[in-house]
């Protein structure tokens, strides 16, 4: 029978159901499914009917735990608390408690009530998978063998052993002969045979074994090799909360060790205390010691009988909890009592020192006397006497304290953690200048104090202290100039010890550990935090503090002076009522029932600072007061004058109404014993004859501070408690203030109250929060009755709560973890919160009626009745109707208000019965809730949720239903509520979430996790539609969202929330069969085979739907299924895959994946596959993300895989696109590695929207996770219903995992390992996420949450243990061994990975075995596994995947002998690679492979001319790129494959051995070649001329020929020598001409070589002249690719890309005449745009700036340079090259070759004499030469590209004189030109070609005369025809020419050569010459100055005469040489001297 009015909660309900559309499980199952689309949530099938109908079977396999939750799924600890103390702290008085007490002990020493989720420590909300946690997996993993570390190890050595071996002669034979190299070859040693290579066997057979051998030893935990998820992704991470706990801040110990004066005559009493100054408040209790000698204590021996071992303590330990730079340790000293005033007093101190001790004997022994009378008579007394005080920031500082890493001092890094602790609770909002004072870890201090201030008698106050503390820190202080007490006080300061012994707590309890109870302690001094702390109490603390402040007795008659005030703590009116709660000061007994305050001498209006501490009895009552009385004490002994007179009373009671009265008070001081029962009202009142001072007037100010975890000191909350306790002890009326709280008015009040708890003070709040909540929760859960009836007080309960918990929320920000939820109140709810399991106790002396309440509470630990004060008398007399109702009802509202408000009630009985359970009120409550109330619920959802859940669970608990099936647990008025609640919640957040992104984010996580935590509770079905009504919300939001990603965002992590389930498994119904819905039965067509633990459950029509998102599939794997439409949906390339949003999705997957591979539940491979079959569907998810996917085989930066394959402009029907090749002939392969993929769906469509390197990475390991898990025999099936299409696709897939998990290398890590790499990729998701404004304000959160700790939350640096900037130096000790296990574990991952991919090879052989497609899907197949060879892979690996590649060439040898050269060649190229592996097992492998491969061939055909063409193409090109290829390792593989030959029975009277042994011969000569290449690898000049001569060793064999002119290609390109490469591929190309042209004449193809000719000379060479050409018909001859019309128009393509990198447009043309009429007849219009493009291009760059080459000569001279000797080159280096760099070049390397002392260049370039030269040292003359062309020629070479293009001839001038000297005076000087010859013309395919032919001119000196004049005129001309005109040139030019001071100038040059005419008549004509040169000469100095003039300005007027005025003198000095003629030579002269040979110049030619 419910109370419920079935109006408002119902209509509520209806109205939320009407908005939002019920989620109640509908019951329409069955039907034919329509195929819902993704966006839309399929029903979820009906989970707990189903597993109740499928209960597991009795078999206990291991799958029967994926069937249901485990029993003992929850559990409910106690835990106990933890004490502090030896001695819990607990009042004395154990009867009696004040409720207050009572409920505050309560808080205090129930255990913490946890119920936890047993298992959910393996989901990763508390268990991340961190770095750590991975390293932990990671442990035992063995090292897999990898070539790659094993050659960088040796390479290593070698760079060691370098300098040992180094030859430098080449043979002059391209090979060594025969003979040698088969002797060396045969006594070489085979490796290990495999045993049964040679055996037959059947494929069936084959492939079992490999199989078999394949799983062996796996690695079972694939994640786990993988790197973690990324942190930043989990949302669903929660840090349990911390234990709650008393607040302690920064400690620091102060000991006093010693205080000593001039002298001694008295004992000195010390107090120390920490003030804040800028604060302006006392932050600490004092401390009092004692540090008297004992003969100075025994003067007071008489006062003090007793003394307490815990007043003898020295060391106190104070906490700071703000440390500031205003903290001060103020030093205050007393003494006793005496005549005179301080200043009196103190004089001896200031003027007296023992060391006169003569001078002053008698003096000290009077004083000793007096203080001797004065201890014995007023001893009870104190006086002040001085003060100092410490500034500690000095001390922190100062003391070398900022140097933390100081080793001495351990002290420090221990204080460093407890104050870190600490680190959440806000103190983080310290100021910059805060940061200096750490009080947790300075360096200890030992100050010696000397200066002390004397006291003032009228300055004593705090408000003083601080006045004078400010001016202590002024340079100026005033303080300084006063005399000062001058002794030496030794204290101790440092940080205090995590766990100090003997430690007294402030109540003195021993603190634990305290050994020894007879040692002096140390006392813990109680702190007042200059600001508040948030904290809950946690302990029983009351204490109370006095402070006696002033007091005026001006007015007072009579003899007032030394005043002293008596305080007592009353506990009634008569004198011995005075309780023993005072705590004493030092030597005296630990309480005592007075305390006095010192007295200030002569003074009748005193200032006190002194300060009394009492605790504060349990059980308060209106009588306990304080009780003052003032004393005058007269110092003189006098006659009949008592020692203290009374002059004065007051008091303060310190209850009233219910409340512990502290504060400030200025009280009346009456002159009279107050009257009786005085006590309960307040000196305030004026009572009736008695006597006031000063007229009432308040005279005595004095304030009361607690410090008490019982009493609130907030009226607020004081009087919601008082009202509370009044109800519960039903104690009316009463009176509250002016209120008379009566039945009648009592629940007004109460709602009252209740609300104004929001204007209480937060920090008390907080203080108190855990009573606080606890009573709002049991006056939800018992509504109190008053009058009867029964009051219910849910909804005002539910609105303080919520605003409570919300201001809490927004006053401390800092305080939160990263789903916003305050650390206070989560730890409440985990470790405070429980049900209320009986009503509140009743007062002392109640009966208790023998009712038990209906829901029997397993723990009913307190009496279950009401208070005896409502018997049931009293309840009798109820009406049964309800009363409320009898009144008219005001208006509907006010009903409905009315009825939530009261319950009706029958009976006694009935009155007992109503408990409200939590979780139900709290539901209705907020369904009902509205407005303000509604908002603050929404904020803190999380609060309400988790204790909804707790109060569930704790509910399961009490009345023991956790058995009962999960349907009948909760009643369906809380289930329809709980819905309601979900649907309200997920429309807020579909409404807001662009409004408020921080509260929608933490509303959705805390849905999130409620539902989460539902799962475990209630009907999970009901869940599952919770969730679908949320998605349903959202999708409905999404078609109108305008920022529709961080909606998308919001479910993503809604998802993974619920996901991170820790029985995810079991509630996606993993053993489920996806029956096909119109047969709700299983399926018995269970004939297939038992191999297979599915095969007989999966019907044949139902694989597909296992592996697609099938509406089956959604519903029966709901979660699983939600999560992989999120994914596919997000990666769908039209969608708005944002890159974020890819992270977030397949970060989900990911983490999930993670969690079961750790996961020990799950271990059995059973169970695995099970756990695959939820993930299937990401199979084809992958596969159709493959174009959008990053590509790993591509090692530029990203590029999408085949965006490019149809961006080229290259031919999408030619199997190979030029793009492909370019990048082929580059690399130097004649292999295509990345093949365009014939199947690749064509993506030009649409702009592909690209995955990062990282996000592909993880799906691919997702991918792998599947396929490595899922069963075989499903896998098949599923497969071999693939089409063509698909399988294709996957092949690409596995091809792309290869590429991706490929092993790096040590090397490589050790590169990376900076983390540079990962942080690029977060950055662009952060940036995107910046740019979408789509951050989330979690993230935000998180990330502020991180920024704003000064530590940063210690969580957070343990999860990121590898962000780099937390490591310290100690750790690259380390870092070593870090790469190296880095190592270890990529190498694991890059051979498991690569195992799946093989495994997933075979099963989809094993599928085109039993079906038609094969042939197409075959070459796939083999394509991946080549390209897994071609990796870095592990010895393990390649041992696996060269037995499948033995079975596939076995089981289809067709496909490589018939079909597919490529194939055939890519396979040859691949084994061979890895004979020469340096991995013994690897070469086994691969020799067997090779072997194999020609028997295969030859079986076929009978001779294996394929094979052997494939294998030696691949060695030569093997030998010709690979850096790291070793000869060594390789013949041992040749001699393994001779050893088979050998053993081969079967075929041993075949030639098969024969031609094998050929072949290896053959093989094993070009190695020997390559032997020779591998010694001059660091000289490129030498190298390309050996693979020049091995190239040419291949001139009958083209495609070796080719492939070697690849090589070279490759080998240039690398070196930027472009032009050389294109010239290679011009030769390439003109020897695939030349045999086309043999295969078939074709008119638009090039005939051949001829062809070629214009673009070089040399390709002549190329033709195939001679007789042992092997005609193109044989087999196995032209068979590369490129001997085809594609292949020629590739190389074609490739010469003209790399001519236009070389600058050289021009060749481009000549290459394009070749290509376009093959365009041109193939009616490819679209290549021909392109081509002519290109040339546009190309014509257009002519005009660009070009530079060539340029040259030198350089010849070698000396034994040592071996064939090299006595030849010379002409070298071809790059553009402007300088002399001085080539020598050096050259210099430095032969250098390094020879030795430094050995390599000498030959400075001069005259000819070098072999016979002076020293035979031990190698010479290099070096010459710089220029193209030299006869004048025939010029006319031909007109542009700078002609000039320097086709250059055969070469010049260089050597100047001399006949005796010897190079230069000489003019008529002396000759000069030597030496034109040189080369064999081929430049550009070629090397760069340096031999000089074959040299001749020399000698220029007799006028002919050197003519050169110069000539060179001068044309400078001249040049200067003045430039254009534009520039002045400074030809100024330059003409000073040059005309200026008077020039040496050998022109002017001399005439004198010198024309002054006379020659005798000699040869020089006729020379002299001529020269005139007329001269003529020339100055008829264009002439022109220049003309020019010049019309170019100056007029401040160049002089200079210009200046120039005019040389040139005329210049002109008459010339003007009589120039015109004289020889008149010989103007005769007739007879012909035959005319002959044009008879030149005068000498010409030796030497060919």
């Amino acid at each position: 029978s419910s109370f419920y009015s079935p109006t408002v909660a119902a209509e509520v309900r209806k109205q939320v159901s009407r908005d939002y559309g019920s989620p109640q499980l509908s019951k329409k199952r069955g039907g034919a499914h329509h195929p819902l689309p993704l966006t839309e949530v399929v029903e979820p099938v009906d989970f707990e009917e189903y597993v109740s109908s499928h209960a597991p079977g009795v078999e206990p396999g291991p799958l029967k735990q994926l069937m249901e939750f485990p029993s003992d799924d929850l559990e409910l600890l106690h835990l106990d608390k933890e004490c502090n103390t030896l001695e819990p702290p607990l009042p004395e008085e154990e009867d009696s408690l004040d409720p207050r007490v009572r409920d505050a002990l309560a808080v205090y020493t129930d255990d913490w009530l946890v119920i936890q989720r047993k298992y959910q420590r393996y989901s990763t909300t508390y268990t991340p998978h961190n770095s750590e946690r991975q390293r932990e997996r990671q442990r035992g993993l063995v090292k897999q063998t990898f070539e790659l570390d094993e050659v960088a190890a040796a390479e290593r050595q070698e760079d060691q052993d370098d300098a040992k071996r180094r030859s430098v002669s080449i043979d002059e034979t391209p090979r060594g002969s025969w003979a040698s190299s088969i002797f060396d070859l045969k006594n070489s040693s085979p490796d290990a045979l495999l045993p049964t290579v040679l055996e037959q066997t059947a494929a069936e057979d084959m492939d079992h074994r490999n199989t078999e051998a394949r799983q062996q030893g796996r690695h079972n935990d694939l994640l786990g090799l993988f790197p973690p998820p990324d942190e930043d992704e989990a949302v669903e991470r929660c840090s349990l909360p911390e234990v709650p706990k008393e607040h302690c801040g920064q400690r620091i110990m102060v000991k006093c060790l010693s205080l000593k004066f001039e002298i001694e005559i008295e004992p000195i009493f010390g107090t120390l205390a920490l003030y804040d100054i800028k604060e302006k408040k006392k932050i600490s209790e004092n401390f009092y010691f004692d540090l008297n000698s004992d003969q100075m204590k025994g003067l007071l021996k008489p006062h003090t009988p007793h003394v307490a071992i815990s007043t003898l303590a020295r060391s106190a330990i104070f906490s700071i909890t703000y440390p500031s730079p205003d903290i001060f340790l103020v030093i205050k000293l007393e003494k006793v009592l005496q005549q005179g005033d301080i200043s009196e007093c103190c004089e001896p101190y200031m003027v007296m020192k023992e060391s006169d001790s003569s001078k002053h004997k008698e003096k000290l022994e009077k004083l000793r006397l007096q203080a001797e009378q004065s201890c014995t008579r007023l001893g009870r007394f104190r006086m002040p006497f001085a003060w100092t005080a410490i500034h500690l920031l000095n001390i922190v500082s100062s003391v070398g304290g900022l140097d933390r890493s100081d080793p001495d001092s351990d002290s420090e890094r221990k204080g460093h953690g407890t104050w870190n602790e600490r680190k959440k609770k806000g103190f983080e909002r310290m100021s910059i200048g805060d940061d200096m004072c750490n009080f947790a870890t300075f360096r200890p201090a030992t100050l010696t104090v000397t200066n002390f201030f004397k006291q003032e008698g009228d300055r004593l106050s705090d408000e003083d202290l601080y006045k004078y503390l400010a001016d202590m820190r002024r340079p100026s202080s005033v303080l300084r100039r006063l005399r000062p007490v001058t002794a030496q006080l030794k204290i101790d300061i440092s940080p205090a010890p995590d766990l100090p012994h003997y430690c007294l707590s402030p109540e003195l309890l021993h603190v634990k550990p305290y050994p020894d109870p007879r040692v002096r302690p140390t006392k813990e001094v109680l702190e007042f935090p200059a600001r508040q702390v948030y904290t809950p109490h946690t302990t029983y603390r009351n204490l109370l503090y006095v402070y006696p402040q002033s007091l005026n007795f001006s007015s007072r008659q009579g003899s007032v002076r030394n005043i002293a005030v008596k305080v007592q703590f009353m506990a009634g009116e008569d004198p011995s009522q005075a309780l023993a709660v005072i705590f004493g000061k030092s030597s005296c007994a630990e309480f005592m029932k007075e305390a006095y305050s010192p007295v200030i001498y002569h003074n009748k209006s005193p200032e006190f600072y002194e300060e009394m501490k009492m605790k504060i009895p349990a059980n308060l009552t209106d009588n306990h007061h304080l009780l003052f009385t003032f004393y005058h004490i007269s110092c003189q002994t006098k006659q009949n004058t008592p020692l203290e007179t009374p002059v004065g009373y007051t008091w303060i009671p310190l209850m009233q109404h219910g409340r512990l009265r502290t504060g400030s008070f200025s009280l009346p001081v009456s002159v009279e014993k107050p009257p009786a029962s005085y006590s309960v009202l307040t000196p305030d009142v004026q009572l009736p004859g008695m006597k006031w001072v000063d007229n009432h007037k308040g005279v005595f100010s004095v304030e009361v501070k607690a410090a008490s975890s019982v009493h609130t000191q907030d009226p607020h909350l004081d009087k919601f408690f008082t009202l509370v306790y009044v109800l519960e002890e039903y104690s009316f009326p009463f009176r509250l203030k002016d209120v008379i709280i009566t039945e009648a008015n009592m629940e007004g009040e109460l709602k009252a109250s209740m609300a104004a708890l929001r204007g209480a003070v937060l920090d008390t709040c907080v203080r108190f929060l855990h009573q606080l909540l606890n009573k709002l929760i049991q006056l939800i859960v018992y509504p109190p009755v008053i009058a009867g009836q029964i009051v219910n007080l849910g909804r005002a309960a539910f609105e303080a709560m919520a605003l409570l918990v919300n201001q809490i929320h927004k006053n401390l920000e800092g305080n939160q973890d990263q789903h916003g939820r305050n650390n206070l109140l989560a730890s409440y709810i985990h470790y405070c919160f429980r049900l209320p399991t009986a009503e509140p106790t009743l007062p002392p002396n109640g009966e208790s009626p023998g009712l038990t309440m209906p829901m029997q509470y397993a723990t009913l630990s307190r009496a279950t009745a009401r208070p005896s004060s409502l018997h049931l008398s009293r309840s009798k007399s109820i009406s049964n109707s309800n009363p409320d109702l009898a009144s008219t009802p005001v208006s509907p509202d006010e009903e409905v208000q009315r009825i939530m408000g009261s319950k009706v009630c029958c009976t006694s009985q009935v009155l007992l019965k109503e408990i409200k359970l939590l979780h139900e009120e709290l539901a209705l409550q907020w369904v009902v809730s509205t407005s303000t109330v509604r908002e603050a619920a929404l904020q803190q959802a999380w609060f309400f949720f988790q204790l909804m859940t707790k109060s569930m669970t704790h509910h399961l608990f009490l009345t023991s239903k956790l058995d009962v099936p999960r349907r009948q647990r909760f009643p369906d008025r809380f289930v329809d509520d709980i819905a309601a609640l979900v649907c309200a919640i997920s429309a807020d957040i579909v409404s807001r979430y662009h409004k408020d992104v921080e509260l929608v984010e933490r509303l959705n996580s805390s849905l999130a996790f409620f539902l989460n935590d539902l799962l475990s509770l209630m009907d999970r079905g009901f869940v599952f539609n919770l969730i679908r009504s949320y998605y349903k919300q959202i999708a409905n939001k999404l078609h109108t969202a305008q920022n529709p990603s961080s909606l998308n965002a919001l479910r993503m992590d809604f998802t993974r929330i619920v996901c991170s389930h820790e029985h995810y498994v079991i509630l996606n119904l993993p053993c489920s069969i996806l029956s096909p819905p119109a047969s709700p039965s299983p399926s018995t067509s269970s004939t297939t085979s038992q191999s297979s633990a599915f095969s007989s459950m999966v019907q044949d029509q139902g694989v597909a739907t296992m592996f697609e998102l099938s509406v089956p599939f959604r519903q029966q794997h709901f979660l699983s299924g939600l999560l992989l439409s999120e994914l596919s949906l997000i990666l769908d390339p039209d969608g708005e895959g944002v890159f974020f949003l890819h992270k977030k999705a397949i970060s989900a997957v990911h983490s999930l994946l993670c969690s079961h591979d750790a996961d020990p539940r799950y271990r059995d491979p059973q169970v695995r596959a099970h756990m695959a079959q939820l993930y299937l569907p990401l199979i084809p998810i992958v596969m159709e993300t493959l174009h959008q996917l990053y590509d790993f085989s591509d090692s530029s930066p990203s590029r999408v895989r085949h965006a490019s394959t149809h961006a080229d402009d290259a031919d999408p029907d030619s199997g190979s696109t030029i793009s492909q090749s370019v990048a082929m002939a580059i690399a130097g392969s004649p292999l295509q590695h990345a093949k365009a993929n014939p199947f690749a769906l064509p993506t030009a469509g649409r702009q592909s929207s690209s995955l990062s390197a990282e996000c592909s990475r993880t799906l691919l390991v997702c991918f792998l996770w599947v396929l490595k898990n899922a069963d075989a025999a499903l896998l098949e099936r599923w497969v071999s219903d693939l089409s063509v299409l698909q399988i294709n696709r996957l092949l690409d897939l596995l091809h792309l995992c290869v590429s991706c998990f490929e092993y790096k290398g040590k090397k490589t890590l050790e590169r990376i390992n900076s983390l540079t790499f990962k942080k690029s990729q977060d950055m662009k998701a952060r940036l995107e996420e910046a740019i979408l404004g789509t951050i989330g304000a979690r993230q935000e959160m998180v990330r502020r949450h991180r920024e704003r700790s000064p530590y940063g939350s210690q969580e957070n640096v343990r999860w990121k243990k590898n962000v780099t900037h937390w490591r310290t130096n100690a750790d690259r000790v380390d870092k070593y061994a870090e790469v190296e296990q880095e190592s270890v574990v990529d190498g694991n991952l890059a051979t498991e990975a690569s195992l799946i991919v093989l495994d997933t090879l075979e099963i989809i052989v094993k599928t085109v075995v039993a079906s038609e497609l094969k042939e197409s899907v075959l070459g796939g197949v083999l394509r991946v596994l080549l390209h897994s060879m071609a990796g870095n892979q592990s010895a393990l690996f390649l041992q696996h995947c060269f037995n499948t590649q033995r079975a596939l060439v076995f089981k289809f040898p067709e496909m490589l002998f018939e079909e597919d050269t490529e194939l055939c060649a890519d396979l040859c190229l691949r084994l061979l690679r890895h004979c020469s592996s340096s991995v013994g097992s690897v070469r086994s492998h691969a020799s067997a492979s090779l072997y194999l491969l020609m028997r295969q061939n030859f079986e076929i055909g009978n001779n294996f001319a394929r094979v052997k063409m494939q294998v030696t193409m691949s060695l030569s090109s093997l030998v010709g790129t690979s850096q790291n290829f070793n000869e060594e390792h390789l013949r041992r593989s040749l001699k393994t494959i001779l050893t088979y030959a050998e053993e081969d029975l079967e075929l041993r009277d075949t030639p098969f051995p024969e031609q094998v042994q050929d072949l290896v011969f053959n093989l094993h000569m070009i190695l020997t070649d390559t032997v020779k290449m591998k010694e001059h690898q660091h000289d490129p000049e030498m190298l390309i001329d050996l693979m020049y001569r091995i190239a040419k060793g291949y001139q009958n064999s083209p495609d070796l020929r080719l492939t070697w002119l690849q090589n070279m290609a490759g080998k240039h390109s690398e070196r930027g020598n472009h032009a050389e490469a294109a010239h290679c591929l011009v030769h390439s190309a003109a020897l695939v001409a030349e045999y086309l042209n043999m295969l078939e004449d074709c008119r638009y193809l090039p005939i051949g070589c001829v062809t070629f000719q214009n673009i070089s000379s040399n390709v002549l060479e190329e033709s195939a002249v001679s007789d042992d050409v092997l005609s193109p018909e044989e087999e196995g001859i032209c068979a590369g690719k490129y001997f085809s019309e594609s292949g020629l128009v590739g190389l074609l393509e490739q010469a003209a890309a790399s001519f236009n990198m070389a600058g050289m447009y021009e060749a481009i043309n000549e290459v394009y005449k070749i290509l376009l009429p093959i365009h041109e007849a193939n009616r490819d219009f679209k290549k021909l745009a392109t081509v002519h493009g290109k040339l546009q291009d190309a014509f257009n760059k002519v005009y660009n700036q070009r530079m060539f080459g340029t040259y030198f000569r350089v010849g070698f001279y000396g034994c040592r340079f071996g064939d090299l000797d006595e030849q010379e080159f002409v070298y071809k280096e790059p553009s402007i090259t300088k002399l001085a760099e080539i020598s050096h070049r050259l210099e430095e390397f032969y250098s390094e070759k020879f030795g430094d002392e050995v390599v000498e260049i030959i400075k001069d370039s005259s000819p070098v004499d072999k016979n002076k030269l020293d035979p031990n040292k190698a010479y290099l003359q070096i010459t710089y030469v220029e193209p030299y062309f006869d004048t025939y020629e010029l006319k031909e070479r007109i542009t700078y590209f002609d000039k320097n293009y086709n250059l055969r001839t070469f010049m260089y001038c050597t100047p001399f004189t006949l005796d010897g000297r190079a230069h000489g005076d003019l008529h002396e000087q000759y000069k030597r030109k030496t034109i040189l010859t080369t064999s081929h013309a430049f550009p070629y395919i090397k760069t340096r070609i031999n000089v074959i032919h040299k001749e020399e001119i000698i220029l007799v000196p006028i002919e050197v005369a003519i050169e110069d004049m000539q060179k001068k005129t044309q400078e001249l001309a040049f200067a003045t025809n430039q254009d534009p005109a520039d002045s400074k040139m030809l100024q330059m030019v003409l000073q040059g020419c005309v200026g008077t001071t020039v040496n050998q100038g022109p002017l001399e040059v005439a004198q010198v050569f024309l002054a006379d005419i020659p005798d000699d008549p040869k020089l006729f004509r020379h002299h001529n010459k020269l005139r007329l040169c001269f003529k020339d000469f100055a008829k264009r100095c002439e022109d220049a100055l003309r020019k010049n003039k019309a170019l100056i300005g007029p401040d160049q007027k002089e200079y210009h005469r200046e120039l005019e005025r040389n040139y005329h003198k210049l002109k008459e000095a010339l003007g009589p040489l120039i015109n004289r003629k020889i008149p010989q030579l103007y005769r007739t002269v007879p012909a035959p001297t005319l002959n044009s040979y008879s030149r005068s110049s000498f010409r030796k030619v030497d060919c």
